[in-house]
């Protein structure tokens, strides 16, 4: 199914209904529909054809809603950016997806041109721009729609100043996410989802602002994530469900609990009674911090979801139920999902064993984009090797044990070590570096960078900061540098993270 014939279907149940709220305004279904095709002409005047690239590199804005669906309308493919990239990043990602056109928020508009002047970028934003001016003058677009299996995303896994590995999903493929969804959680069509998250990242995307258009439900957008002011927007705009890191759940509580003595507002004075789903992902709770959340909320109605951005993200879920018995789980794989855990012998493991996770759906990726090999070794018989080893009890739930890939997850952001031990690598005097995860009861983990100096001599935290300052995108900065007199390699020379790793969290 084309993922315009999904909007269009929600039009037809019910055109009027509010589709997406942002401040104080609002958007149906209809008007969403309208302003799509008439991007779709914006974009097709611009040199867009079916199969281009278009980036989008917005905050949570809803011209990035309406320029995703005028990219489909016109069968160009949708290329979402990390609205954190710095300029290099950003050409990084221009030149490897070959993007023809782009819409980016009036704030990073700058940084974008930096990055990718040869793009006639259009920005947007809470108030109109020059896309919206664009639309606005546009007549709709009268061509027809692409067939299902052609692209419809490439989502980036990461900004390596290596290569970039872009995740490419057809319609079919994306499409088939929502009804995975709605088959395993409780929606409905009066929900009301908050997108406080990134929306350019696949699961605030494909799993949650498309799961909502697929039942009718109103979208609303939060622009950038405030912990200050997340309580308050879940009580005022009646909120029934809402995705988030850990952290989006934890820093509120705390900072409410820090300002008590001044009178803040404490979470129980907070009426989140329309709540019906806290989602979280990215990093599994512990039993104290699950039970913490559970009575600062006053719902046990939380869902941790696991997956990949190579699966859609589908994957597996931990469910309200579970959330304390089977703390620190990432759960079973959900419905529509074929998910086991192998051993290095090829072997499914049982009980009690470890392995590596293995995943199958209708929402996988087709390729990496210009990355054959990439491809082949990411796939065995239809199965996507996830790289991340997991631990399965008795009663198949599935504990993460460790990450084959060595990523660094810190507040919802994947951080790939070998780029940011390159960027720290050319200081001059950095003779050797290994870059590891500190485990973090709130951010999940934070970015802890080993170092070996010349002749021992110190290097502070701060330099090596204000080495990487626009270089790479803040959250992958180490918040640590620790100084050491050598790093452990194996014969050939490899570093053994996982010795690095154990050190710094002991």
């Amino acid at each position: 199914m084309n993922l315009v014939d999904v909007l269009d279907a929600s039009v037809r149940r019910n055109p009027d209904h509010t589709a997406v709220e942002w401040g104080g305004e609002s958007m149906t279904y209809r008007e969403l529909r309208d302003a799509a095709d008439r991007a779709a002409s914006v974009f097709a005047a611009r040199g867009v054809l079916p199969g281009d690239r278009v980036m989008v590199m917005t905050l949570n804005d809803p011209g990035f809603l309406v320029a995703m669906y005028g990219i489909w309308r016109c069968g160009g493919v949708l290329v979402p950016v990390n609205h954190k990239m710095t300029p290099p990043e950003i050409e990084q990602i221009a030149t490897h997806s070959r993007a023809v056109a782009g819409v980016v928020s009036d704030r990073l508009a700058d940084t974008a041109a930096q990055g990718a002047p040869g793009i006639g970028w259009l920005t947007t934003g809470w108030e109109p721009g020059t896309f919206e001016d664009a639309v606005s003058a546009a007549e709709p677009y009268t061509g027809g729609l692409v067939d299902e299996t052609d692209y419809a995303q490439v989502l980036y896994t990461s900004g390596s100043t290596g290569s970039p590995k872009g995740c490419v999903l057809t319609h079919r493929a994306v499409s088939a996410i929502a009804p995975n969804m709605v088959s395993n959680m409780p929606f409905a069509a009066d929900e009301r989802m908050l997108v406080c998250m990134p929306v350019w990242h696949a699961s605030p995307l494909n799993n949650w602002v498309l799961t909502t258009v697929f039942i009718g439900g109103t979208v609303v957008l939060m622009r950038e994530y405030d912990p200050a002011q997340f309580l308050s927007v879940l009580e005022e705009r009646r909120i029934t469900s809402v995705f988030g890191a850990p952290v989006a759940f934890i820093a509120p509580v705390q900072l409410a609990k820090a300002g008590a003595e001044q009178g803040a507002r404490q979470p129980a004075s907070y009426d989140l009674s329309a709540m019906r789903m806290l989602i979280y992902g990215a990093a599994p709770l512990g039993e104290e911090m699950a039970r913490m959340l559970i009575d600062a909320y006053g719902t046990e109605n939380f869902y941790q979801v696991y997956g990949m951005t190579e699966t859609g993200p589908a994957g597996s879920l931990l469910k309200p139920a579970d959330q304390v018995r089977k703390a620190g789980s990432i759960g079973r794989g959900m419905l529509g999902v074929d998910l086991k855990v192998v051993a290095d012998d090829g072997a499914e493991v049982t009980a009690d064993g470890e392995g590596e996770i293995w995943m199958r759906c209708d929402s996988m990726m087709s390729v990496y984009l210009s990355d054959p090999s990439a491809t082949a070794e990411a796939f065995i018989d239809g199965w996507y090797r996830t790289g991340d080893v997991g631990r399965v009890d008795a009663e198949g739930y599935i504990y993460i044990a460790d990450r084959k890939k060595d990523v660094i997850i810190t507040g919802g952001e994947n951080v790939y070590s070998t780029e940011v031990e390159e960027a720290i690598r050319d200081m001059p005097e950095v003779r050797d570096v290994a870059v590891v995860g500190r485990v973090h009861p709130e951010w999940g983990e934070t970015v802890v960078a080993v170092v070996v100096t010349d002749e021992g001599q110190l290097l502070s935290v701060d330099e090596v900061r204000a080495h990487l300052a626009g270089k790479l995108a803040k959250y992958k900065i180490p918040r640590e540098v620790v100084v050491a007199r050598g790093l452990p390699r194996n014969p050939s020379g490899k570093l053994l993270k996982h010795v690095i790793r154990a050190e710094v969290n002991a």
